[in-house]
C-alpha cells in the first residue's frame, strides 16, 4: 500500500511540474544543500599568526607556534551566535605548516611547543564544531613552500595522503577548500597540480563535501576578495576553460548565460584588512553596518558569504571581531523581516501557467512558484499594497533546482504620493536583494526584460534593512 501511494505522489508531482522544462545546467543536490547555507564562517590561524605575516614562507621554526589560551569551542560559541551555520579552518597554508600531526611533513603541530607537541588544533575544533551543532570545513593550500617533495610528481601523492588523513580521521567535511596560489617550493620549482586526483580524493572519501576553487568542481571564486558579487552573476559557467590560479579569471567571474556547468560562486572577505590576525589591525575591524552592505551584495547577489575571523596569537577571537560578529547577527534579526502579508497585498500577473498560482509569489516557500506562460515575452508582476509599506530593499528569487534563467529585469517602485521611480538589475538566480532609497510603497512591479527561457519566481519579499543606529541602512 504504502509503495501505491509513493507511486501516486510521484505521478501526482511529474503532473504538476511536467509542463515546466528545466533549463540546463542544473545544481545538484549537495549544491542546492550548500546554497541554503547562505553564510558561514573562515578561520585563518596558522604560523602566520605568531610571525604576523599574510604569506609564510616555510622557513619558520615550529617553535613559534604556541597558542596559550587556545579555546576552539570559543571560535565555535560565538560563530553560531553569530548565525554562522559552519567554520573552514586553515589546516595548512602556503608555509606549509599543518595544524595536526601529520605523517607526511616534518612541518607540523607535533614539532610545537603547544601541548608538548601532543595538540591537533583540528581535531579540537572537530569536536567543538559537533558539540555545538555547525560544520566543519578545511581549507589546505596546495603549495607549499616547505616541503622538499614540491615540484616533484610526487608531491601530488603527499597531498592526497593529507586528504586522506583529513577526511579518513575528522569526522564530516562540509566544504573542501584550495586556494589557487602555485609558487616556487623550497628547491625553487613550481608545482604541476593533478587537480583531478585532488577531486576525485575528495568525491570517493567525502562526496557529500562541496569543493570549493576557481573552476570547483562545485561552488567557484567570486573573483575578488571585498565581500560582493555582480549585478550579473550566473552559477553556469564554462569550466573546462578555467583551473585554480587561472590568469584571466576576470573574463569569467560573472559566469556565463549559457555556461556547461552548475558552479554557483562563494564570495570571501575577512572582518579585517588582513587574512591572518596582526594587532595593529585591532581598530580596523569592518562594522555592523559594513557587514550588513556585505550581506546585501553576496547572499543578495546569487552568491554564499564565506567571513573570515583572524583568530588571534592567544588562540581565541578578539573581542573587536567578535563584538563586530554579535552586532551584525542583531541587524540580520532586525532587518530581514518580510514585511508583505497576503491581507494587505493585491497581486497582478501579464500571464500564469496553470497550476503555478501568483500567490506562490509570496508564500515564503521557495518549492512552489509563479509561472507565466511560455510565450510572454516580458512578463510582470505587480504588488499592490492597501496600506502602504516602509522599506528600502525588495527580495526575489528563482527556482533554481529548474535552472537559473533570468538575464535582466526592471522595478518600478511606486511611493504613496503616486511617484514612480524605475530601477534597472541583470541576473536573479537563487536570491537577489535590491536596495534602493527608502520611502513607503504604494505598489511594487516588476519586470522581466530578459530571460534564457520561460520566467519562473519562487519567492518575493521586502524588508527594511537598518544600520546599528536602528535607521535606513539605504536612503
Amino acid at each position: 500500500m504504502k509503495k501505491i501511494l509513493f507511486l501516486l505522489l510521484c505521478f501526482y508531482s511529474f503532473q504538476i511540474f511536467a509542463q515546466i522544462k528545466p533549463v540546463l545546467p542544473l545544481p545538484s543536490q549537495k549544491q542546492l544543500k550548500w546554497q541554503e547555507l547562505e553564510y558561514y564562517g573562515f578561520v585563518h590561524f596558522n604560523m602566520n599568526t605568531f610571525t604576523n605575516v599574510e604569506w609564510g614562507e616555510g622557513k619558520e621554526s615550529p617553535q613559534q607556534f604556541n597558542p596559550k589560551q587556545l579555546d576552539c569551542e570559543q571560535w565555535v560559541k560565538i560563530a553560531k551566535s553569530a548565525g554562522m551555520k559552519g567554520l573552514i579552518l586553515t589546516v595548512k597554508h602556503h608555509d606549509g605548516f599543518t595544524l595536526y600531526p601529520s605523517k607526511f611533513t616534518d612541518h607540523n603541530i607535533s614539532k610545537s611547543p603547544w601541548k608538548n607537541g601532543k595538540g591537533d588544533v583540528l581535531m579540537d575544533l572537530s569536536k567543538a564544531c559537533k558539540k555545538y551543532g555547525i560544520l566543519l570545513g578545511v581549507y589546505l593550500s596546495p603549495w607549499d613552500r616547505f616541503h622538499p617533495a614540491y615540484g616533484t610528481e610526487a608531491y601530488n601523492q603527499v597531498y592526497v595522503n593529507m586528504q586522506k588523513e583529513i577526511l579518513q580521521n575528522y569526522g564530516s567535511i562540509f566544504e573542501f577548500w584550495y586556494d589557487g596560489a602555485n609558487g616556487e617550493g623550497p628547491n625553487g620549482k613550481k608545482q604541476i597540480y593533478d587537480w583531478p586526483l585532488f577531486n576525485g580524493t575528495v568525491e570517493k572519501l567525502m562526496p557529500n563535501a562541496i569543493q570549493f576553487s576557481d573552476s570547483g568542481p562545485d561552488i567557484r571564486w567570486v573573483g575578488n576578495e571585498k565581500g560582493f558579487a555582480y549585478d550579473e552573476t550566473w552559477s553556469p559557467i564554462n569550466k573546462n576553460e578555467i583551473y585554480p590560479g587561472f590568469p584571466k579569471f576576470d573574463n569569467y567571474k560573472n559566469g556565463q548565460i549559457n555556461g556547461s556547468h552548475w558552479v554557483p560562486v562563494e564570495v570571501d572577505v575577512s572582518i579585517r584588512p588582513g587574512w591572518y590576525y596582526h594587532p595593529e589591525q585591532d581598530n580596523k575591524v569592518k562594522t555592523p553596518d559594513s557587514l550588513m552592505k556585505i550581506y546585501v551584495a553576496s547572499v543578495g547577489r546569487n552568491g554564499n558569504l564565506l567571513l573570515n575571523i583572524p583568530v588571534d596569537n592567544r588562540g581565541l577571537i578578539h573581542p573587536n571581531d567578535s563584538t563586530a560578529l554579535l552586532q551584525f547577527a542583531e541587524l540580520r534579526k532586525k532587518s530581514l523581516k518580510n514585511l508583505i502579508n497576503s491581507t494587505n497585498t493585491q497581486i497582478d500577473v501579464s500571464s500564469l501557467e496553470s497550476n503555478y498560482s501568483k500567490n506562490n509569489l509570496i508564500d515564503l516557500n521557495k518549492k512552489t512558484f509563479w509561472a507565466a506562460k511560455s510565450n510572454d515575452s516580458t512578463p510582470s508582476t505587480t504588488l499592490n499594497f492597501k496600506n502602504v509599506i516602509l522599506a528600502n530593499s525588495l527580495v526575489i528569487q528563482e527556482p533554481i533546482f529548474l535552472g537559473q534563467r533570468i538575464a535582466e529585469f526592471e522595478v518600478i517602485l511606486e511611493n504613496e504620493k503616486g511617484e514612480k521611480e524605475t530601477i534597472k538589475a541583470k541576473t536573479v538566480g537563487n536570491k537577489r536583494i535590491l536596495t534602493f532609497n527608502e520611502r513607503l510603497l504604494k505598489s511594487v512591479k516588476i519586470v522581466f526584460l530578459k530571460s534564457k527561457a520561460q520566467v519562473l519566481i519562487s519567492n518575493i519579499e521586502l524588508y527594511r534593512i537598518i544600520s546599528k543606529r536602528n535607521e535606513s541602512l539605504f536612503q
